[in-house]
């Protein structure tokens, strides 16, 4: 049993809400997907945790509560340098950058990143870790708060895609070869312009559709300079290895304590909130993460 500090607000919880997750749940549930606090009991035979320790879970639901309980195998401790909020909100976007950059795009170190929605918390995720992996980022954001949180976790620049050209400008930026890899958590109308500032061997990785928009991609542009499009379903990899998945989150984590990754705070509502919360996550109008704190 762990006594929630902070619990991590998410699109997929919005889409179990209203019905639109490919899992349906038996009502009345819980929502609620990423949860941190303290272990306050443990069953009998568990070892690996124990009362007081300070812990993150991945819960599926569950989450906005006071108090969770998850198998102890779900339990990650928590490093020193993260709060609750942070821990909370860490898993399911660091876990998505991660295992996009490496496992799917192939990042090298010297590379460009160009990351769509680089102000929201895959964005930021996304900076973060590119970053670490010896990576140059750019970022995409539409509003001048989310452009100054993107340049705050380590991009070396901001674009406003309603002020500038897109592609024209990140291949700039990329010293005019195009960029090596462009991460999009957001598809829509920025979908084509991002994808044609890809440079030879590029890949497109796509995470996801924020705008609510699902783009159609021109084939040719994916055919000109060998270009690739790689889709990223971090959610059901991990479902489906176990093991892997928290070797995964543990390097994560191990990143988090010596200083390589540096996960930024959340904004953050009460318990009673909720709706507020997710409104504000679903409307896009939060920068970075959004947290609940009982």
């Amino acid at each position: 049993m762990v006594a929630v500090e902070a619990a991590g607000v998410n699109y997929v919880d919005a889409l179990f809400i209203e019905g639109r997750y490919q899992i349906i749940p038996a009502f009345p549930f819980t929502p609620g997907s990423e949860i941190a606090g303290r272990v306050t009991a443990v069953g009998e035979g568990v070892e690996s945790v124990a009362v007081g320790d300070r812990v993150l879970a991945s819960t599926g639901l569950g989450g906005f509560a006071t108090c969770a309980v998850v198998p102890a195998a779900s339990l990650h401790r928590v490093p020193g340098p993260l709060d609750a909020p942070r821990a909370a909100t860490f898993t399911q976007s660091y876990c998505t950058a991660l295992f996009a950059l490496r496992a799917r795009g192939a990042l090298a170190p010297g590379e460009t990143v160009l990351v769509l929605g680089g102000g929201g918390g895959v964005g930021l995720a996304t900076i973060d870790v590119a970053t670490a992996l010896g990576a140059r980022v750019v970022a995409v954001a539409s509003t001048e708060a989310k452009r100054s949180a993107a340049l705050g976790a380590g991009a070396l620049a901001a674009v406003d895609p309603a002020a500038e050209n897109l592609k024209v400008r990140a291949r700039e930026l990329a010293g005019g070869a195009g960029v090596d890899v462009v991460l999009d958590p957001v598809g829509g109308d920025l979908a084509e312009p991002a994808l044609r500032a890809l440079g030879d061997l590029g890949r497109y990785l796509v995470i996801g559709f924020a705008s609510g928009t699902i783009p159609s991609l021109p084939l040719n542009q994916v055919l000109l300079r060998n270009r690739s499009v790689v889709g990223v379903d971090w959610g059901a990899w991990a479902m489906g290895h176990g093991s892997e998945q928290r070797a995964l989150l543990g390097e994560l984590l191990g990143m988090v304590a010596t200083g390589r990754l540096h996960p930024v705070a959340p904004v953050t509502f009460g318990l009673d909130e909720v709706a507020e919360a997710l409104e504000t996550l679903t409307a896009r109008r939060a920068v970075g993460k959004v947290a609940l704190v009982p």
